[in-house]
């Protein structure tokens, strides 16, 4: 049978009547920038995140960006990233003038390493930027027992994670001074474009990211600061707020979908020729945005190739660490300068793990990865 890495039709059929009268209300209204919705939206989210503060954004990249323009931070800064990342993480860092510097991960969560980040921080440090990958957290308390000993703004890139826990049930985006969130369609929660959110420790700082998110207005055509144009639609908070309500069962859909597949895999002839993700003793809920297995052996792209003339979803995330992008070369890296990152880059592959994939499917995608692994 075909198994899509992802397919969302069926969650938007069962909130179509939902969605279109609020479409039709925001058009009706003809507010299409910020207004009442966005601020719905916005409190529901930071009741959601547990957070200070929540300020809707145009997506998760700008989400970054918007924070470290909060902080000042620019030309001759540093800023601790890991290298086994989205783009954007570090993008965001060079868009603003500064410097990425790239940290290696743990090899269990595929989270930033502390210990290597404490290697790597100098006196131009001005921030870490750990991310929560593929939906659980990165070890926060060490995190910021680091950033308190060295005086460091630390901003949670929380953008594949909404929802997710560390211990004590401490959100996502609520540990740090900054949790960046994005909504891009394919996300656990996702808007029909793009969105983002930023939220924040403070409401000093929160009144900070309204300012920047509206070219750094205080009051209509008076400027205290140079922002961007960085504001929230209408439209898509308004198909956020429809959706947010339904995230914990959509959530424990996936965890539900992940145990399964453990199961299956329990039951294959696949043993040590893959490895499952694994859940890091300080997680308090994985909401499992990607399930990504790591196929020894370094047989991951014929493995994908095959899986998809079958007609199987799956992806890589990511082939090749920002460490070794061509728009990073002027930094130096080099292979073999982070091997945790390196070798997961080449070794891990997604399989399809949204909510409404049903047990044949996973039982399609193991079988057919036993068949292909052992024959």
């Amino acid at each position: 049978m075909q198994v899509p890495l992802l397919d969302l039709r069926g969650q938007y059929h069962a909130l179509k009547e939902e969605i279109v009268r609020e479409i039709e209300e925001v058009c009706e209204s003809q507010r299409f920038i910020l207004g009442p919705k966005v601020e719905k939206f916005e409190a529901a989210m930071n009741s959601y995140c547990h957070s200070v503060a929540t300020v809707g954004v145009t997506s998760g990249s700008d989400a970054l960006i918007i924070a470290l323009m909060a902080e000042k931070i620019g030309a001759g800064d540093e800023v601790i990233v890991p290298s086994f990342t989205f783009f954007a993480t570090a993008g965001a860092v060079a868009r603003v003038g500064a410097t990425p510097v790239f940290a290696d991960i743990d090899p269990v969560s595929f989270n930033i390493d502390p210990a290597d980040v404490e290697r790597r921080i100098t006196k131009k440090t001005r921030a870490i930027i750990p991310v929560h990958l593929f939906g659980q957290c990165a070890d926060m308390d060490r995190i910021m027992e680091l950033a308190n000993a060295h005086n460091l703004i630390v901003i949670e890139d929380a953008c594949q994670s909404v929802g997710s826990e560390y211990r004590n049930g401490r959100r996502a985006g609520s540990i740090g001074n900054y949790g960046a969130f994005s909504f891009f369609p394919s996300k656990n929660l996702g808007c029909f474009g793009d969105g983002g959110a930023v939220s924040t420790d403070s409401r000093e700082r929160e009144g900070v990211l309204k300012m920047l998110r509206n070219h750094g207005q205080g009051s209509t055509y008076v400027h205290n600061m140079v922002g961007g144009n960085f504001r929230l639609d209408a439209l898509q908070a308004a198909i956020l707020s429809i959706k947010l309500p339904h995230l914990d069962h959509w959530t424990e859909m996936r965890r539900r979908n992940a145990a399964e597949y453990r199961s299956l895999f329990a039951a294959s002839r696949i043993g040590d020729l893959v490895k499952l993700p694994v859940e890091a003793p300080f997680t308090g809920r994985h909401i499992y945005n990607q399930f990504c297995i790591r196929i020894a052996g370094g047989k991951r792209d014929e493995v994908k190739a095959r899986l998809g003339e079958l007609g199987i979803g799956c992806a890589v995330y990511y082939p090749l660490p920002l460490h070794l992008q061509e728009c990073f070369k002027s930094l130096g890296g080099k292979t073999g300068d982070l091997p945790v990152c390196e070798t997961v880059a080449r070794d891990i592959l997604a399989l399809p793990i949204y909510p409404e994939s049903t047990t044949e499917m996973r039982e399609t995608v193991v079988s057919a990865l036993d068949k292909i692994l052992v024959g």
